[in-house]
């Protein structure tokens, strides 16, 4: 055999190859859209996690809805769900009334929301928000439920009395908050909720603050004696 026959013609012998390396291409252009659209996805559930207060996404149960509705039964107005999640507390509250807002981290969760509360026709009397709760005032608010975490209620307890009306209630869910007295509790076990008066905690908040200026004062005067 000549050392010219040896040599292979690309024109017949690279046709596999070719076809392998197309098919290459395709599969990794499907794997890395997958991954994409994964992290599209997922990041919203997993980047709360990430910061230094954790609010994961806990369905509220029925009994939890019920004790709510129970604590609130004889209120009206407006109301704040404070991590709404899938907005089935929202959705609730406005079926029996209240002009109800959800406020959530999660977008997915937020446009979910919305959708369920339009097929449960009650999207007028409902909203829903894509909002950090440390930049949001609920000052508007006359009743506040919150689903929150140890960690964070005892920074949400100064928040809420500096920014709520002496007329508001607070029902929280899971975790009591860490100093105020409740006026009253329903249901038990995880599905316990805790109410408080605002008028309550808000005199509470303004004597603390008034001790803790009277005793600057006092440690002032005697480091100048």
């Amino acid at each position: 055999m000549s050392q010219e026959e040896l040599v292979v013609d690309p024109g017949t012998g690279g046709g596999t190859g070719g076809g392998r390396s197309r098919l290459g291409l395709v599969l990794t252009g499907v794997v890395g859209g997958s991954l994409v659209a994964l992290y599209a996805v997922a990041a919203p559930f997993v980047t709360p996690a990430l910061r230094k207060v954790c609010l994961p996404f806990v369905p509220a149960t029925t009994a939890q809805v019920g004790n709510v509705l129970q604590a609130l039964r004889a209120r009206t107005g407006t109301l704040a769900d404070i991590g709404s999640g899938d907005g089935r507390i929202v959705i609730a509250a406005a079926k029996h009334g209240f002009q109800a807002s959800g406020f959530e981290l999660n977008p997915w969760l937020v446009w979910y929301s919305r959708y369920k509360a339009w097929r449960e026709g009650v999207h007028r009397s409902t909203s829903f928000h894509i909002s950090d709760l440390w930049k949001v005032s609920f000052s508007q608010y006359s009743n506040v439920v919150i689903f929150g975490v140890p960690q964070m209620m005892e920074q949400l307890e100064l928040k809420l009395a500096s920014e709520l009306q002496s007329t508001a209630k607070v029902v929280a869910c899971r975790f009591p908050f860490p100093t105020w007295v409740p006026e009253h509790t329903a249901g038990e076990g995880i599905d316990t909720v805790w109410v408080y008066d605002a008028k309550t905690f808000k005199s509470s908040l303004n004597h603390n603050l008034t001790r803790k200026t009277m005793l600057e004062k006092q440690d002032t005067s005697d480091s100048h004696t």
